[in-house]
């Protein structure tokens, strides 16, 4: 229940992203280059630089800085970090983690290469960044990606080009944040996974806060919540006569609700019936509007 999810690569959406910061400076493993324009390294002092305040990471892993602390204080900083001028300070564009482990291993200056990049790359590469290279959990996933399309002032659709995923597995990602905050908490913890918290998107805050203190004592699977979810809550009371929901139906049911991002329910049987799509916010409602009109213009 406590093993956290690895972050994917961005694939298709990287290398659209990347004109102004060459794949080199990005890699951890690449040669540190001290020519060429825009790659002189120089040695910056640890005070002068800031964090970047759109960093998606908020979580760094204590042992793993200081492994890495240690590593500094025997060979120093291999890849350079990539900074950002603002006046007499810098900004972290790419390399937090080192620059923090290089506090604790107590050095004062750190080689970095300064770029000259607008906010909207700025906030890219730092996504893109922590996406590649750090396990970020669920909620700074979708933190991340409401930051950029904020910030950017990106549609989902353009942020999942952005990031090399489809617009539903954004949506649901992004519908995370609608969790009750101690069910986030859960989250970020790893005591969930990304499967469960997503099942329990489609219940009320309460029953959401109940059936993920029961989800970790008990250790259900997804697949359990997700049907013990589908259920009536306590009090509702199932209508009379009304048959079970044949299995077809229900995976239907499903893969409404994973295509439009919002809730779905089929009312009948196999030969007759309704499917109902439910939305809660415009931003729903925006959705539905633009995966059908995709379908109707043949882009699906």
């Amino acid at each position: 229940m406590n093993k956290r999810t690895t972050a994917h690569g961005l694939g298709r959406g990287l290398g659209a992203l990347l004109t102004d910061m060459d794949e080199e400076s990005l890699s951890p493993l690449a040669p540190r280059s001290t020519t060429g324009e825009g790659n002189a390294v120089r040695e910056i002092s640890l005070n002068d630089i800031d964090i970047n305040p759109d960093q998606p990471r908020r979580d760094f892993d204590e042992e793993s800085l200081k492994e890495l602390a240690e590593s500094i204080s025997g060979v120093g900083v291999i890849q350079p970090i990539v900074v950002k001028q603002n006046g007499s300070r810098y900004s972290i564009i790419v390399g937090e983690r080192r620059f923090r482990a290089s506090r604790m291993a107590g050095k004062t200056t750190i080689p970095a290469i300064v770029r000259d990049i607008d906010e909207m790359t700025r906030l890219k590469q730092a996504l893109i960044e922590n996406l590649q290279r750090e396990d970020l959990n669920p909620v700074e996933t979708a933190l991340g990606i409401k930051a950029l399309m904020e910030k950017c002032e990106l549609t989902q659709d353009e942020a999942a080009k952005v990031v090399g995923k489809s617009r539903s597995a954004v949506t649901n990602t992004l519908r995370l944040l609608t969790l009750d905050q101690q069910v986030l908490a859960k989250l970020r913890a790893g005591e969930i996974s990304a499967g469960h918290a997503r099942a329990l998107v489609t219940v009320s805050p309460e029953r959401q806060r109940r059936l993920c203190e029961l989800t970790i004592q008990q250790g259900w699977s997804v697949r359990q919540l997700e049907r013990i979810c589908a259920l009536p809550e306590a009090g509702q009371k199932r209508e009379s006569g009304k048959k079970e929901k044949p299995p077809e139906l229900g995976k239907l049911e499903k893969m409404a609700r994973e295509a439009f991002g919002t809730r779905a329910r089929i009312d009948g049987d196999e030969n007759k019936g309704r499917l109902i799509i439910s939305y809660s916010s415009q931003e729903d409602l925006e959705n539905i509007w633009s995966l059908l009109e995709a379908l109707n213009q043949g882009e699906l």
